[in-house]
C-alpha cells in the first residue's frame, strides 16, 4: 500500500523505484515561534562539511585526536548544549529510573512482546510524552495503523488525561465513532447549522474538548508517518530523520513501529535473521550518525508466542537485537508470568493483574538488568498508567523482584 500525506518523504508506490536521498523533499519543519530548536547551534552543524562533531552529511565520524573531542564538547558545554548529559524522560515511572533517566541520543532502545500486549499503546504515549516537551519533536512511523488511526488513539488517550487517569471523562475509541458520526447527522438532516468540522465537533462536545486541546498543546511536534512494509526503506527513514534532525535543532526522537517490516531494499537478505541485522544495524547507525535517540517495537518469533514468558531472545531475528540494542525492554501479562503458587494463595488477587503488563529491562548499558516493573493497562483508552512499580510478587522462571 502505498504511503500519504508525508508528501515527498517516503518512497513512491512498488511499480516506481526507489528515490535518492537527494530526490526526497521534506515539508516545512520550521518550529513555530518560541518552539523548538531552542538548542544552540553546533559548530559545523549535520550538514555536508565536517565540521561540529567530526560528522560528514550524517555519516561516520571523521577521525579526530582527543584534543579536538575534549574541546568541541567543550564547547557545547559553553553555549549551554547539555543534551549529551540530561536524558529525556519517557514519563514512565520507575522505567526512568532503571534506564538512566531515560532515553539519550545515539542509543537504540527496544521493545518486545506478544501481541496485544500493548507495546504500540505504550510507545505512542512515550513519544506523546517526549512531543509534550516544548523544544522536543516525536517522529513516529507506524507500518501497522495509519496517522488518522493514531490520532484517534491519542484523542482517546487524553480523554483519561494521563497520569491524572480519570476514567470518568473517558471516550473508548467506539464512543469517538459514534459522536463524530452523530453530529455529522444532525447536519445532513437540517438539524444543525453548523459546518460540522471534525474539529468543530470535537471542539463542541463535552467528552471530547478537554482531550482535543490537550493533544493541541503538541499536535505541532508529533510528526506520523504510515509507512510500507515493501517501499519505506531504512535509507528513506534515515534521510526523512536527518531532515527532521536538521530542521529542530536535532531535538527529535524517532520511534518506530515495528521493526521487522522495515524495507531494506536494495538488500537481498537470505532469511529472517539476515533481514533483522540488516535493520537493527542501520537503526542504530540511525541512532549514532545522526545523534538522536531510536526507539524499536520487535515482534516475538513463534516459540516465543508459545511460551509463558516471553524473554529477548524470543524476538523474530536474529541475535544482532541483543548485540546491537543499548537496552531492551519485554513486556509480559502479570497475571501469565505470576508464580502459581501465588496465584494458588491468592487466585482472586491474581485475576486482578490481567490488567497489568510487566515491563522487564533484560538488557541495559546504562545499569542494571532483568529490573521488572509494573504498569497499569487501559486497554479502552489506548492508555497505561505511568505511575508504576516494581514487581512485588514472585513471577516464573523462579525470579523474585526484591523490594
Amino acid at each position: 500500500m502505498a504511503t500519504r500525506r508525508f508528501t515527498g518523504d517516503l518512497p513512491p508506490g512498488p511499480e516506481q523505484p526507489v528515490p535518492d536521498d537527494d530526490d526526497m523533499d521534506m515539508p516545512d519543519m520550521t518550529p513555530p515561534s518560541g518552539q523548538g530548536a531552542q538548542r544552540p547551534a553546533k559548530s559545523g552543524g549535520r550538514g555536508g562539511d565536517s565540521g561540529g562533531r567530526g560528522k560528514r552529511g550524517g555519516g561516520a565520524h571523521l577521525p579526530r585526536t582527543l584534543t579536538q573531542v575534549l574541546n568541541e564538547a567543550n564547547e557545547r558545554v559553553v553555549q549551554g548544549d547539555l543534551v549529551d548529559y540530561v536524558p529525556m524522560s519517557t514519563g514512565f515511572d520507575p522505567l526512568d529510573g532503571f534506564i538512566g533517566g531515560g532515553l539519550r541520543k545515539t542509543e537504540l532502545v527496544l521493545l518486545g512482546g506478544a501481541q496485544g500486549i500493548g507495546k504500540t499503546i505504550a510507545t505512542l504515549q512515550i513519544a506523546r510524552n517526549v512531543a509534550m516537551r516544548p523544544d522536543q519533536y516525536a517522529f513516529y512511523l507506524s507500518y501497522e495503523h495509519t496517522e488518522t488511526h493514531l490520532m484517534h488513539r491519542l484523542l482517546c488517550l487524553e480523554s483519561i488525561n494521563p497520569p491524572e487517569i480519570d476514567l470518568s471523562r473517558g471516550v473508548k475509541l467506539r464512543d469517538l465513532y459514534q459522536i463524530i458520526v452523530a453530529e455529522r447527522a444532525k447536519g445532513f438532516m437540517g438539524r444543525d447549522n453548523s459546518a460540522g468540522s471534525l474539529q468543530g465537533i470535537l471542539k463542541d462536545n463535552p467528552k471530547t474538548a478537554p482531550a482535543l486541546a490537550r493533544m493541541s498543546q503538541y499536535a505541532d511536534r508529533m510528526i506520523l508517518v504510515k509507512a510500507s512494509p515493501a517501499v519505506t526503506t531504512l535509507k528513506a527513514i534515515k534521510e526523512m530523520t536527518m531532515r527532521l534532525s536538521d530542521a529542530t535543532g536535532g531535538n527529535v526522537t524517532l520511534f518506530i513501529d515495528y521493526l521487522q517490516k522495515i524495507a531494506v531494499y536494495p538488500h537481498n537478505p537470505r532469511d529472517e535473521n539476515d533481514k533483522v541485522t540488516i535493520i537493527v544495524e542501520g537503526l542504530k547507525d540511525i541512532a549514532l550518525s545522526l545523534d538522536v535517540p531510536v526507539w524499536a517495537i520487535v515482534a516475538a518469533d513463534r516459540e516465543g508466542l508459545k511460551s509463558k514468558r516471553i524473554h529477548l531472545f524470543h524476538l523474530r531475528g536474529s541475535s544482532a537485537l541483543d548485540y546491537e540494542s543499548d537496552i531492551a525492554i519485554i513486556m509480559n501479562n502479570k497475571y501469565h508470568i505470576l508464580s502459581k503458587d501465588h496465584v494458588a494463595f491468592n487466585p482472586y488477587t491474581a485475576r486482578q493483574f490481567r490488567d497489568w503488563v510487566v515491563f522487564t529491562v533484560e538488557k541495559n548499558r546504562a545499569g542494571r538488568a532483568m529490573q521488572d516493573m509494573e504498569f497499569q493497562l487501559y486497554g479502552q483508552h489506548f492508555a497505561f498508567n505511568p505511575r508504576g512499580q516494581k514487581v512485588q510478587q514472585q513471577l516464573i522462571d523462579d525470579k523474585v523482584i526484591e523490594s
